[in-house]
């Protein structure tokens, strides 16, 4: 049994699947930065890239259910060559699914990608964008030099589309500590956001999400790099949460892989924590309504997920 499992066993807890609401589509490890924190390792050299058959696949596979919402994700999702395929692939569907692209912001500046952010914005698509923090220094230590001041270009791009401020168009941030500590209380570091935006470059956005980094891939790197891993562990340990397990997004979200794999969450799958049933299972040999009540894959990195106030894709749990 590993700790956390102990855990939550010593608080007479279990954690199983409640009806899934999030298809969580990992499309692969292609992105244009390089960031600290980040627990997929992905980079500009990475090949893990999602093919249109696997892609067809997984809406076919949607099709079938009445799951609402598809949440894409990478690496920068963007990148792969297929992706404005994707979008146009999961609009057919009836009912019609919410879309939200988990973006580096970034990315909308590159060249070729110029049109990205006006495609998404006619798909009303959802943005969920990566902004650490609202101070340049900040910024540029954790995700690269320059990154801030694209990130801010981006985001006035966005809100001249109506991101931000038209209903149809929601823009939310997403929140990551600089280093091993737990995120700040959500709503007064979204109020600080909000203000300074605002003030310093006219950026507007809807809500602020706060996430914990979790100590795998490159900030696990990061962290026994800086001799800091077992004190950042103790550290999600000692700040387990009882309340925050019936929030946890691995219960209601399906994490699929590149190829079309599936997990319980983003943060398994980077740790090839995949489902099996004698074999490997993807998607496609899934059937949906047998996954209530199917217990989670856990392991130590779990508790980064309910350390303090909680950590989701959503942002903070209680």
């Amino acid at each position: 049994m590993n700790r956390f499992a102990q855990t939550l066993a010593e608080n007479s807890l279990s954690l199983r699947r409640a009806r899934a609401e999030i298809l969580q589509v990992n499309v692969g490890k292609l992105c244009n930065l390089t960031c600290v924190h980040c627990h997929v390792n992905a980079g500009p050299k990475r090949k893990e890239v999602m093919t249109c058959e696997t892609i067809d696949r997984i809406v076919n596979w949607l099709g079938t259910t009445e799951i609402p919402i598809v949440d894409l994700t990478g690496g920068a999702p963007e990148m792969i060559p297929d992706f404005r395929y994707f979008v146009k692939k999961l609009k057919t569907l009836q009912p019609s699914r919410h879309i939200i692209d988990r973006c580096n912001l970034t990315i909308l500046l590159e060249p070729g990608y110029e049109d990205l952010a006006a495609f998404l914005a006619r798909d009303k698509v959802e943005i969920i964008a990566s902004m650490p923090c609202y101070m340049a220094e900040n910024v540029n230590a954790q995700r690269g030099e320059g990154v801030f001041e694209g990130s801010i270009a981006a985001l006035q791009l966005l809100n001249s589309l109506g991101y931000g401020s038209d209903p149809d168009l929601p823009l939310h941030l997403v929140y990551n500590p600089l280093g091993p500590l737990l995120p700040p209380p959500q709503a007064e570091l979204e109020a600080d956001f909000k203000r300074e935006l605002k003030t310093q470059f006219g950026v507007v956005f809807n809500k602020l999400y706060t996430i914990a980094n979790l100590p795998i891939g490159r900030f696990a790197s990061y962290l026994r790099h800086n001799n800091k891993l077992q004190e950042y562990m103790q550290l999600l340990i000692s700040a387990f949460n009882p309340a925050t397990v019936d929030g946890l997004m691995c219960r209601n979200t399906i994490s699929v892989g590149w190829r079309g794999e599936v997990y319980d969450c983003d943060f398994n799958q980077q740790l090839g924590m995949q489902w099996e049933n004698g074999a490997a299972l993807f998607l496609w040999d899934i059937d949906p309504e047998s996954l209530q009540d199917r217990e989670i894959m856990t392991g130590d990195h779990c508790f980064g997920c309910t350390a303090g106030a909680g950590s989701t894709c959503g942002g903070a749990i209680v």
